[in-house]
């Protein structure tokens, strides 16, 4: 079960370095509003992420080993968890442009506004219901605690991760170090992707 959870965990978090539209969106707010409004699309993503893999752990519930459906899933999650690692381990590296910080004005987002975004952002995000869908194939058969504790960590890791983004978005020379490494972060997070995607196939076989 501790093994398991560590895959689960530390995909997952490698999957949060990969620069995506939540990140954009986090750190364009705290470089033109600050971190505290940024904040708001943290709550906002990390909510999005909770109903992303409530939604999945519902599905999964009455999905048993052995049955068509599951097996149909396991091979559905380990197809794009292949994709996705292949993309990431041929890409350059997404582009990160550190701007420098403006006054907040008048039409910044109010705290509300900003959730609503961060969540909107997010629910439109097709990327995020299938990686949770495909990440949670590897729970389907193991106790309904460890997917609970697994859904609340991923929820915690996300939330935690975009308030670290817009607190460093404050500091361009972090942003820039960060930068200079998405390229690395990007394929190694796709040969995880590809090790994970093979162990799955294996075990369907199996």
């Amino acid at each position: 079960m501790l093994e398991l959870f560590l895959i689960v965990a530390g995909v997952h978090f490698l999957a949060l370095l990969s620069p995506g539209p939540d990140f954009f969106l986090i750190v364009r707010t705290a470089l033109l509003h600050g971190w505290r409004r940024a904040s708001g699309i943290c709550a906002g993503v990390a909510l999005a992420n909770g109903l992303f893999i409530a939604l999945a752990w519902a599905g999964l519930s009455s999905v048993q080993p052995g049955r068509m459906l599951y097996t149909a899933l396991q091979w559905g999650g380990c197809g794009y968890l292949a994709w996705l690692g292949m993309r990431l381990v041929r890409s350059p590296g997404t582009p990160v442009t550190v701007q420098a910080p403006r006054a907040a004005d008048a039409l910044a987002p109010g705290w509300p506004q900003a959730l609503r975004m961060g969540l909107i952002n997010a629910l439109l995000n097709p990327k995020n219901a299938l990686s949770y869908a495909s990440l949670f194939t590897l729970l389907a058969s193991s106790p309904g605690y460890l997917q609970a504790i697994c859904g609340v960590w991923t929820v915690c890791a996300v939330l935690g991760w975009d308030l670290l983004v817009a607190a460093a978005a404050g500091h361009p020379v972090v942003m820039r170090r960060f930068a200079r490494h998405v390229g690395r972060l990007e394929r190694a997070t796709g040969a995880v992707l590809l090790a994970l995607a093979a162990g799955m196939a294996i075990n369907a076989l199996r």
